[in-house]
């Protein structure tokens, strides 16, 4: 049973997640042979305030 866990900062519509889970699952099962109803994907959205890349928090970036 694949457990793909995909950590991403906020900002993206739920149509562009479900999308990439879909893509995720449809990968996962063409390159491994699981069965699509075994393959989990969990997404974690980070707050951009909770992220820093270089010293710089994301909710700062321009």
């Amino acid at each position: 049973m694949p457990f793909i866990h995909v950590e991403l900062v906020e900002g993206r519509s739920n149509a562009q997640l479900k999308a990439m889970m879909t893509e995720i699952t449809d990968a996962v099962e063409k390159n491994t042979g699981a069965p699509r109803d075994a393959i989990k994907v969990i997404v974690n959205e980070m707050k951009k305030d909770r992220y820093m890349d270089g010293g710089i928090l994301k909710s700062d970036a321009k």
